[in-house]
Parts: C-alpha cells; sequence; structure tokens
C-alpha cells in the first residue's frame, strides 16, 4: 500500500488532533483561517519544540491564542504539522503555569516581589561570583543565549555556562569540528527531496522527525522509488516504512561504519579523485583529543583491514550480507544517499568518533555535496543550533565558533564588547555534568559551585544518573537553586528561588535549527501574572550588579554592558520592565551578536531580513542588486558563494588549513557498561510521539497528555514469559544506580529485542534518570543515555 505524507502524519500523529487545533472550547473553524478582515490576527513562528524548525501560523484574538496552523509558506514543513506542533498553543495555558516570584522559606515556597528577587540574585553573585553558574538550554532563543554568554564570560569572567545541549548534540558538533574545522550540518534538508536512499543511523524519525520525514514518505506516494535502511537497536515505526532493517547490538554502531570503509578499501570502490582532491587522514591519540593525529592512507587501511564483514558480524549482529549490501550501497556513484542520525549516535560514549566516521565514509565513497548525498545530524530542540552552537553557550566556547582558550578570540570578543583586555576568562567553565556535580558536592569537599541559575530546562529530570547530579543538592545549605520556568517541574521541587517565566510567543525570539535556518517572531499575547522575559531577567541582574559597583558590569568607558537604544539611538532603561519594550531587545542584541558570525563565515541575515521571511539558512550573502541569499550545501560552488572562484569543493575552515576535510579512523570499544549476570538487561531511553523532552509543557496539553499519559517500560515477550510478567503489570526495573516501578508494556509501539528494555523519559513521576549512567564522551563531554545495565523482575 502507498503511503503518503499527509497519511503518513494522520497515522502517526493522531488524526483527530490534526484537523483543526483550535484552542478555546466551542471555538469553530474559520472558513477562510489567514483572510486578513477575519476574527484572528495571524502571525508568524517557529514550533516551539523540536529542532526541525517548522513554521506555523498562530491565531491570536482578545489577548490569547486560539488557533495553530502549518504554514503553506514555510520551505521546512510546506504547511503540515505533527501533533505536537498542531496543539502548541496549548503550552500556554496550563493551570499550573507560574506566575509569580517565590522564595523557599523553611522548606515552603513563598511569594515575593521582582526587587526582592533580583536583589537576592545579586547578593550570590556578590558573595561568591565565582561560584555562579547559568545552566541554559537549546530553548534558549539567540537573543537570550547571547545576553547569557556575555553576562557569565564578559561580565563575571568565570565562563561557568553551559546548556542542556551538552546532552543531546554535543558530540556532533565534535565530530563536524574535527571533520570539517566548523560545527553543523554542511547540507539541508532539500536532501530529503532528492535521496535514492535515506540511511538512518539509530534514530526514529517518523515520531521524533515526522515532519522531515514525511517528506520520503510523499515522494514514494508521486511515484519516486526512495528507499528507506533503518538501522537500530530495536524495531520502531520507521521500520514500518523501511526497506531493509538491520538491527545491532547497542554501542556495535562504530564497527559498522568500519565495515563500510573496510569495504571501499577492500574492493577498491571509494572515489579516489575525491578523496586525492579533498581529504587528509586522521586517528585517534591517546589520551583522546579533539583533533587526534595526522595519518597516512596506508595507516588507515591498515586499521581498517580486521573490520571484515565477518568480524562487524561477531560484534554487531548484523549478518555479514547485510554488511556488503552497505559497502556496496556507498560505492555506487550514482546513488544519492542521505544519512540522517540524532541522540542514538550523539548520546554514546564515543560519539564524537561515530560522528567521525558518518561524516567520514560520504567523504571517503564520495558521497557529499551533491543535493541528497550527504550527511545530516538532526537536533531535538528549537536553537540548539542557532543559540548553543552559534552563540557559543558553551563552557569552552565565545560566540561565532571561538574559543577562551585562545588569545586572539579572547581579544576579538572583549573587541566586540569594548571591555578592557583580560575580561574573559581564558580558562574553561564546567561542562554540565561536572558543573552538576560540582553543585551536589559539598563545600568542604571541593564542590565550588554555589548557585546555579537554570532557564529554560529541566536538569532534576533530564540529567543523568539524578541522585548523584541533581537530588545530591539536598541537604546541603550553602547551595542557592533558582529557576526559571513556565510550570512547577523535577526542578523547582528543590529551586530555592523560582521565576516566572514567559514562553514562545508571550514574548520576541529567534530560533535556529538544524540546517542552519534562523528564524525570528514577534510578541502576541501577554504572559500571565507577572511572568517575564528571561532576557530582561538576566539584564536586570546585571544592571543591578552595576548599580552596586560590580566592575564587570561595566565595558572599559565606564558604560552599561548592557545599554540598549531604540531605533534613533537613544538609550532605554531595558531593565525596567515597564520600559523593556520600549525597544526591540531582540534585535539589538541579535545586531551586537551578528558580527561574531563572519569569522568561520556563518554569516547569519540581518534581523530585518527574518522578519520578512520563514527563516535563513546561513551563511547568508548580500548581492550585488541589495537582496540576500540564503545556501543550501556549504562548502560546494554550486550553493555556497563562499568557496572560491574555479573550485567546485573547498572546505575552507579546514583543520589542516589546505581546504581538505578529515577523515577519521577511531576503533570500535565496549559500551562504559554492559549487561551481566546480576544484571541482564540493555536500557535504553528516549521520546515519544505525544511528547517533548520531560513533558513540562506536553503533558500541560489534554489532547497530548490523554493520548500518552505515563511513561512505561517496553520489553520482549520472550523475555516477559521467562520472568512470568504480563502486559500491563507494574515491574520494577533496577541498576546499579537506583530502581523504579513502570507498567510493563510487551510488543508496544516498538519491538524490542530479547535482552533490552525502554523506558520514555517524560514522565516527572517516573524518573527514568535516576537510573541511568551518566558516563560521558571523552571529547565532547555528552553522557550516554542509550546503555547502561539492567535487571527488571515483578513489583
Amino acid at each position: 500500500m502507498k503511503v503518503n505524507r499527509r497519511l503518513f502524519l494522520k497515522q502517526s500523529a493522531m488524526a483527530a488532533a490534526t484537523s483543526a487545533a483550535l484552542l478555546r472550547a466551542g471555538a469553530k473553524p474559520q472558513p477562510n483561517p489567514f483572510q486578513e478582515n477575519g476574527p484572528l490576527k495571524w502571525d508568524k513562528a517557529p514550533c516551539r519544540f523540536c529542532g526541525t524548525g517548522c513554521h506555523v501560523q498562530v491565531g491570536t484574538r482578545n489577548g490569547r491564542v486560539e488557533a495553530i496552523a502549518g504554514d503553506p509558506h514555510a520551505p521546512v514543513n510546506k504547511g503540515l504539522l505533527c501533533v505536537k506542533g498542531y496543539n502548541v498553543g496549548g503550552i500556554l495555558y496550563g493551570k499550573e503555569r507560574i506566575k509569580h516570584p517565590m522564595l523557599r522559606v523553611n522548606g515552603e515556597l513563598k511569594k515575593i516581589a521582582w526587587d526582592e528577587a533580583i536583589e537576592i540574585i545579586a547578593d550570590r553573585i556578590e558573595k561568591n561570583s565565582d561560584g555562579f553558574a547559568i545552566y541554559g538550554s537549546g530553548q534558549w532563543t539567540i537573543p537570550e543565549g547571547y545576553i547569557a554568554q556575555k553576562f557569565i564570560k564578559g561580565g563575571l569572567s568565570n565562563n561557568h555556562i553551559d546548556p542542556n545541549a551538552r546532552l543531546c548534540m554535543a558530540s556532533a558538533v565534535t565530530g563536524y569540528i574535527s571533520t570539517f574545522g566548523v560545527d553543523e550540518p554542511p547540507s539541508s534538508y532539500d536532501d530529503f527531496d532528492y535521496c535514492d536512499v535515506l540511511l538512518t543511523w539509530g534514530n526514529n524519525p517518523a515520531e521524533m522527525h515526522p515532519v522531515l520525514f514525511s517528506r520520503v514518505i510523499d515522494r514514494r506516494s508521486k511515484g519516486e522509488k526512495v528507499k528507506v535502511i533503518d538501522m537500530a537497536t530495536r524495531r520502531t515505526r520507521t521500520t514500518d516504512f523501511a526497506d531493509e532493517y538491520l538491527e545491532f547490538a547497542p554501542q556495535s554502531d562504530l564497527a559498522i561504519v568500519n565495515g563500510i570503509a573496510h569495504l571501499l578499501i577492500e574492493n577498491d570502490t571509494y572515489d579516489k579523485d575525491f578523496v586525492e582532491k579533498y581529504c587528509n587522514f586522521r586517528g585517534d591519540t591517546e589520551p583522546f583529543s579533539l583533533f587526534g593525529k595526522a595519518i597516512s592512507f596506508e595507516d588507515y587501511k591498515k586499521e581498517l583491514k580486521k573490520y571484515t564483514p565477518e568480524y562487524v558480524e561477531k560484534i554487531s549482529g548484523v549478518p555479514a550480507p547485510q554488511i556488503r549490501m552497505l559497502g556496496d550501497l556507498f560505492a555506487d556513484k550514482n546513488t544519492r544517499i542521505c544519512s540522517i542520525w540524532c541522540m542514538g549516535a550523539n548520546q554514546h560514549t564515543r560519539g564524537t568518533a561515530l560522528n567521525r566516521m558518518i561524516n567520514g565514509v560520504h567523504l571517503l565513497s564520495g558521497h557529499f555535496g551533491k543535493r541528497g548525498d550527504g550527511p545530516q545530524s538532526l537536533t531535538g530542540q528549537p536553537a540548539a543550533c542557532g543559540t548553543c552552537r552559534e552563540v557559543g553557550t558553551l563552557a569552552h566556547a565565545l560566540p561565532g565558533g571561538r574559543l577562551v582558550a585562545k588569545e586572539p578570540h579572547r581579544k576579538q570578543t572583549e573587541d566586540f564588547w569594548n571591555l578592557p583586555q583580560g575580561r574573559i576568562n581564558p580558562k574553561p567553565g564546567y561542562h554540565t555534568v561536572k558543573m552538576w556535580e560540582q553543585f551536589c558536592t559539598p563545600t568542604e569537599k571541593g564542590g565550588d559551585i554555589d548557585t546555579i541559575w537554570v532557564q529554560v530546562t529541566n536538569p532534576g529530570q533530564s540529567l543523568p544518573n539524578l541522585y548523584k547530579l541533581f537530588k545530591g543538592k539536598k541537604g546541603l545549605k550553602d547551595k542557592f537553586l533558582i529557576a526559571a520556568d513556565i510550570y512547577p517541574t523535577a526542578t523547582t521541587e528543590l529551586a530555592d528561588l523560582v521565576l516566572p517565566a514567559s514562553v514562545w510567543v508571550e514574548k520576541n525570539g529567534i530560533y535556529g535549527n538544524s540546517e542552519r535556518r534562523t528564524q525570528q517572531w514577534f510578541k502576541m499575547v501577554n504572559p500571565p501574572g507577572e511572568a517575564r522575559d528571561d532576557c530582561w531577567m538576566m539584564i536586570a541582574v546585571a544592571r543591578k550588579l552595576y548599580e552596586r559597583g560590580h566592575p564587570g558590569m561595566k565595558d572599559k568607558d565606564g558604560n552599561f554592558i548592557f545599554n540598549v537604544t531604540d531605533n534613533s539611538g537613544k538609550s532605554v532603561p531595558a531593565w525596567k520592565w515597564e520600559h523593556y519594550y520600549d525597544a526591540n531587545v531582540d534585535r539589538f542584541m541579535y545586531e551586537e551578536y551578528r558580527p561574531f558570525s563572519h569569522m568561520k563565515k556563518k554569516d547569519v541575515a540581518p534581523y530585518d531580513e527574518l522578519v520578512k521571511h520563514r527563516g535563513l539558512r546561513w551563511p547568508v550573502i548580500q548581492q550585488t542588486d541589495g537582496s540576500w541569499k540564503e545556501t543550501s550545501h556549504r562548502f560546494v560552488s554550486f550553493s555556497d558563494q563562499n568557496v572560491e572562484k574555479g573550485k567546485e569543493v573547498q572546505f575552507y575552515n579546514s583543520v589542516t588549513k589546505d581546504d581538505k576535510a578529515l577523515i577519521w579512523f577511531c576503533a570500535y570499544e565496549p559500551a562504559a557498561e554492559s549487561p551481566d549476570e546480576e544484571y541482564p538487561f540493555w536500557l535504553s531511553t528516549g521520546r515519544v510521539l505525544e511528547h517533548w523532552h520531560t513533558g513540562t509543557m506536553t503533558m500541560r496539553v489534554p489532547q497530548l497528555r490523554r493520548a500518552m499519559p505515563h511513561a512505561y517500560v517496553e520489553m520482549n515477550a520472550a523475555d516477559a514469559k521467562k520472568a512470568g510478567i504480563v502486559n500491563g503489570q507494574k515491574v520494577v526495573v533496577e541498576t546499579r544506580r537506583a530502581k523504579l516501578e513502570f507498567p510493563v508494556w510487551i510488543q508496544g509501539r516498538s519491538t524490542i529485542p530479547e535482552g533490552q528494555l525502554f523506558v520514555p523519559f517524560f514522565d516527572e513521576n517516573m524518573l527514568v534518570n535516576d537510573l541511568t549512567l551518566g558516563a560521558v564522551d571523552p571529547i565532547s563531554k555528552e553522557p550516554d543515555y542509550k546503555k547502561c545495565a539492567a535487571k527488571v523482575y515483578p513489583a
């Protein structure tokens, strides 16, 4: 049966919820929802959820979001949305919205005034600025992340800022940088429209990125032949649409990609011309490092020799003929292959290595630089790329691909910010896992982070090994946790100060999606109660410190470091909430940030151009006629205007400074923790279609909560039978760190192989991350959520 795009989305996204998504009870669909003179006012915005970057049309009336529709003018989603997208307006209207600042007094949260809240944060900073940290996320808007970055690195000079994106895409960052010398995908979503083969590396796009996956399914319905090869550790809804399914043992994807490269070399089917012109070879050092060491082609060939199909089969469980099929696929120069991956490859103790090698097998085979032919990592958050990666809100980074450890980069940044030389600390701050470890360690035992300000994320649910990295805060009286959020969460349960935040179209914003597309929107409705923008909160605290004489809040001329001006150049007291919207703070901060993007040729579009478009993919170059042109594919002459004339391919940010990319060899190594006699199961975590991340927003949308009301553990039928477990029964899942009860779902949405368990992490009442390991990739410092040892038994 042919399945077209719309049918696919209906099947996978609850058709009943996707038909209208009018949010007010009893509201009727408008005959022409986008008519200018209709009862609703419509405006554009990117969806609030994942990194796909779908655009929605938001219909408002009387200060309330009343309707959501897919934006037919958006090139990403072309008018379609997934079930979360159609219900995105509902996230504003949950009954539990936090509406006032609250301070914990004698164990209870008590309402306080905003002025007092700002004073408390300023007091914590003045008490110990070196021990103050900000923990943000890939849900920060670009201006929010930029202000936080400047506040910590340019103001407090301690570099203790990191986003939750460290938990989800840090290995993609290090993989791209160590391959191309610069971060983010060289290709774009256009490849879904041109590829002959879609190859998934341990991800489930049918549920996690359904709008993108539907672009491939839609092509099939038009008679086009598009082959889908699903490589995964369990059968999912993606498998239902696949022509080939390759089930591999957890962690063994490293061996599989080496097996493909082995066959290309052994059969002499790699692209000699491409490799000779555009590639160098690289290998790991001991200890592991970002840029490794140079190796020769002969060294590379020697390292791959043992990765025969039979050897890879022993490690991975994938039959040798299927490994040969992959080798033949990449050997075929006339077939266009789009590889996609997400958390399966990134949340991995060798995630950097796997990212390098997926990129590398495309380079080795010459499957690069053509529409439909290249590697494309996907992200899970709406601005993990635009804010965390481009603005550089990582503990070691500065905006635009700069590093705090490099003196020229610090000096450039100080010049941009008009700061005295030496203001920026050359020592990187703590990455996420280390930051929370230090926070949860008693001060007398070396725990030198005493205050963390959390914004737009929920670490009390999303961090791994929660007893060590979050719940360890309990009883540490000198530790102080600040949480800015829209609903009560596992994080606010332990917070000492809770701040009510604006969300999505309650404020201006700019995101950057997984294909380098920068997307802007305007505020459309007011937030409830005393909820305020995260940008304002940080500017207000900075101003309070400035008024108290903190030297870091002054530039080298003595002026406030967040001196916002309006279009006429007049200063606006943006630290006063009643004047915050007297100027477009987003526009001001974004235009201050934009010059940072030029060094690595990541030129983002001007703000006023973003207003006109449904996002633009950088580098965005101004043309001779004054117009601005985006870039679909980097490093190739047909698309990228930074490629020098006369060159077809130019890796102009190359590590080796010779315009060549790096093909890596990285050896397979076992997981940090594997099943044994005591803990015989693999445990993996992930998402579900209806909910997003920790469910803070989606669990407040009645339609989504009813569709998936609680978490569960998926289990193989044969394993359940051996243990005497029946469907729906309460079971205990136990690891070396903790144990939890879940209802069991036997052969649920996915088909779990024997010896494996899967638990989604959206449910705040079943914190599966109490169980997870927390072992990190040695280079990216990203934790592995996909592999730890567990046992299961009846409750």
